[in-house]
């Protein structure tokens, strides 16, 4: 969650594991769309002496398809390289690190970007530009926040880019979720919950105190829409689909005694991801590996499961007598062409007032965005079902609670957008996993990357 080891092989393999996808308008720059592609998950802070870094042997990709066809029409490509600078150590530093090129910062990671077009031109838009090092602690690291403001670049090209660690912003109560679908608010009316607890509980933020690392993306909106123009919200040219993905060349020679390790061949893509919890709630275990594999464009073939969520037939079933007009929609075996809407094409114009992120008919998994639709004064966490038009499912902001609008659009809080004779239950306007982001310890940041500082090793030990 939200794509957190969300498949069996991916989960074995985490610098390359996708597990954060963010898309929106910045709201301290509204010419701009801020990109955020978080990888490496459950990063614990204190986890030295080898801390974490991108894999200098995985291409990382950020996707924009700006017509609809579920192929990248410019796509970002971020290739990270490695140096050692003092090799009779084993400590990631031996003093502080006052600055990116500080001696005493014994392991230092350097990244290039790469910009391609729909044609498959590229375009080298910076090399060997720095990351920041993890933050160990007030010692090693005594100013962070400098550090990380110095490893953020503005580009030539217009772009404002940064990669690095970041506090993990995603917040969730793992805990409870997978234990059997037992949401603390209500685990007194759970099947099973009932005869173990009386009342409701508190939630549990399980990924807090734990970092991720981010690749941080800030683009002039006419980079990035079709034909370079600013248009009506109603206009299809404002609205983008995005993706990130990773990928890793098909073979890997094991270098005998002191000779490197050798990898050969085209890249393979070993981890996707558009919208959160596509991949983790919807697609079933057996083809998780698959879709990872998958560009957006072959999406079509897991509509089914998205038309007959298997969430959405266990939610009646946890929670007896909760949900019975969800029941009785399951029953009836109507497909749920309003989750068809928000995950595969978008919302149509008409349903909602002043609102559409549509991309036409073909069925993919994006991150959709209307670029025309400012940033919101007062935003909602619960995005456009709080009424909010800027905050999900159009594109994602850090602070959306995307668990719960998922959990309220598949317990039928949406299916009115489509069939206005369905009344949803009480409930699937109640229901929640209990937190926001007022349950992340690390501040959000108002400005560019926008996750908050990285906890450090010392102050949060395992």
């Amino acid at each position: 969650m939200s794509s957190h080891r969300e498949a069996p092989e991916i989960s074995k393999d985490p610098v390359a594991d996708s597990t954060d996808l963010y898309a929106f308008v910045s709201p301290d720059r509204p010419d701009t769309v801020t990109l955020i592609a978080n990888y490496l998950p459950f990063q614990v802070p204190s986890g030295g002496p080898n801390f974490f870094e991108f894999g200098d042997d995985v291409l990382y990709e950020i996707h924009v398809d700006n017509n609809g066809d579920g192929h990248p029409d410019i796509t970002y490509q971020f290739r990270f390289h490695t140096e050692i600078t003092n090799e009779n150590t084993f400590l990631y530093n031996t003093g502080p690190i006052d600055a990116l090129d500080s001696e005493n910062w014994n392991r230092r990671q350097f990244y290039s970007v790469t910009k391609v077009d729909a044609h498959g031109k590229a375009q080298l838009l910076a090399r060997n530009v720095p990351c920041p090092p993890c933050n160990i602690g007030p010692l090693s690291t005594p100013d962070y926040v400098g550090l990380a403001n110095d490893a953020t670049f503005q580009l030539k090209s217009g772009e404002r880019v940064f990669a690095g660690q970041r506090a993990e912003g995603f917040f969730v109560d793992l805990g409870a979720i997978f234990d059997l679908g037992n949401l603390r608010p209500f685990q007194q009316l759970h099947v099973v919950g009932k005869d173990i607890f009386n009342v409701a509980d508190e939630p549990v933020n399980a990924t807090d105190r734990l970092n991720v690392s981010s690749i941080a993306l800030q683009i002039p909106v006419t980079h990035l829409v079709s034909g370079g123009g600013r248009y009506d919200v109603n206009d299809q040219r404002s609205v983008i689909g995005v993706w990130t993905s990773a990928g890793r060349q098909q073979v890997r020679v094991l270098g005998a005694a002191k000779a490197a390790d050798v990898t050969v061949g085209p890249v393979a893509q070993v981890s996707r991801l558009g919208n959160p919890l596509f991949n983790e709630v919807i697609v079933p275990m057996a083809q998780k590996d698959l879709w990872n594999t998958l560009p957006p464009s072959e999406d079509k073939r897991f509509a089914g499961l998205v038309e007959k969520p298997e969430l959405a037939q266990l939610l009646p079933v946890l929670y007896p007598d909760v949900f019975p007009n969800l029941a009785e929609l399951n029953e009836s075996g109507k497909a749920r062409a309003d989750l068809v809407a928000i995950l595969l094409t978008g919302i149509p114009a008409g349903l909602i007032d002043g609102f559409q992120n549509n991309t036409g008919d073909l069925q993919a998994d994006m991150l959709r965005l209307n670029t025309a639709i400012p940033p919101a004064k007062r935003p909602s966490r619960f995005g456009l079902l709080g009424g909010d038009l800027a905050g999900f499912p159009n594109g994602r902001r850090t602070t959306d609670d995307v668990v719960t609008i998922s959990l309220r659009a598949i317990a039928g809080l949406t299916f009115p957008l489509i069939d206005k004779n369905f009344a949803p239950d009480d409930a699937a306007g109640a229901v929640t996993h209990g937190l926001s982001a007022a349950d992340v310890t690390a501040p959000f940041l108002k400005h560019f990357p926008y996750l908050g500082v990285p906890y450090d090793g010392f102050n949060n030990p395992s």
